[in-house]
């Protein structure tokens, strides 16, 4: 079993950058593929981005394309969203999930993934 732990959230400026981190333990982040999830108050939780095994293949919600990028480094076992030109929509907690499936779809729906970590917030003020 994977655990995960997502850090680098916190208070911003609209317009400004973060770089989350997913940091993995128990075992190799390589056999999954993860996401990154948001949930802000009072509304569902809601895809961004995820990224393949290798790291070859990603995929990323609307509001999130060519803002965010997804990546991972599997030698140090962590996955990376960094996320520019933010906006107080991006306002939520982040969460990094993992999906064990075999084959090259990614999926985007939360109940596809099956390890998650505890969260951090990520606040943009205007």
């Amino acid at each position: 079993q994977v655990e995960l732990v997502e850090s680098g959230g916190g208070l911003v400026q609209a317009g400004g950058s973060l770089r989350l981190t997913c940091a993995a333990s128990g075992r190799s982040l390589s056999r999954y593929k993860v996401g990154w999830f948001r949930q802000a108050p009072g509304k569902e939780r809601e895809f961004v981005a995820v990224i393949s095994k290798s790291g070859g293949i990603t995929r990323y919600t609307d509001s999130a394309k060519g803002r965010f990028t997804i990546s991972r480094d599997n030698d140090k076992n962590a996955v990376f969203l960094q996320m520019t030109t933010l906006n107080v929509e991006d306002t939520a907690v982040y969460f990094c999930a993992a999906d064990p499936s075999y084959g090259v779809v990614l999926y985007t729906l939360p109940g596809e993934f099956q390890y998650w970590g505890p969260g951090t917030q990520v606040t943009v003020s205007s």
